[in-house]
């Protein structure tokens, strides 16, 4: 796994995606050899960013095994100060080679940021930092023309791209050195398929029309 590339980490989740769309699942690496492998260390090909969502399960979805992907889910994909320190050190200590943000169709946190903007409902507690956090995206996709809530989504699956290129200097560094991409994908719960939106470095692939005209 170490001579893995963005380019080539990218493939390999694709690939195996399509394989779970196609029900061809090969479930690699989930045997007791590969346990006992990896017990003195990990060397995951890509750190998944996604929404704690339990229908978007990141080692299912992309049949990826033990130590593949290094997983940080959050509801929104919401940004902290422990997010970005664990992304930081996948790509500084485990030499990780590719970001996916990985939102999807039908998100709660979506939904109720748009409520909060649109109706006035705004949730209490700990949830009302989620809704704040995911609010600004909901505003700049509306101001780009974005009416679709499933679009929207997207839009803040790029926009929270953005944000981690911007604030981290560690991620910044390493894409503008070709050593890292950062990838901004939706999954689709009706087919099973993952789509790219948005690339920041290079995986060699074409992502979908802007989010405004994607259908």
């Amino acid at each position: 796994m170490g001579n893995q590339t963005p380019v080539s980490a990218w493939q390999s989740l694709r690939n195996g995606n399509q394989r779970f769309v196609t029900s061809e699942m090969r479930n690699p690496q989930q045997n007791v050899a590969r346990r006992e492998e990896t017990v003195s260390g990990q060397n995951p090909k890509a750190v998944l960013f996604g929404c704690s969502d339990s229908r978007v399960a990141a080692e299912i979805i992309f049949d990826q095994g033990i130590g593949d992907l290094f997983v940080i889910r959050t509801a929104g994909e919401i940004i902290d100060t422990a997010v970005l320190g664990s992304i930081e050190f996948a790509i500084t200590v485990l030499k990780t080679p590719l970001i996916v943000i990985l939102g999807h169709d039908s998100c709660g946190a979506v939904r109720a940021a748009l409520d909060a903007l649109d109706k006035g409902e705004v949730p209490t507690g700990f949830l009302r930092d989620v809704v704040e956090k995911v609010a600004p995206s909901m505003l700049n996709g509306r101001r780009d023309g974005i009416t679709d809530p499933d679009e929207l989504g997207a839009a803040h699956a790029i926009e929270i791209g953005e944000l981690l290129r911007n604030r981290s200097r560690v991620v910044h560094d390493a894409i503008e050195e070709g050593r890292l991409a950062v990838v901004a994908v939706t999954y689709k719960l009706s087919d099973g398929k993952a789509y790219l939106r948005g690339v920041f470095g290079d995986v060699e692939d074409t992502p979908l029309p802007p989010v405004a005209e994607a259908k």
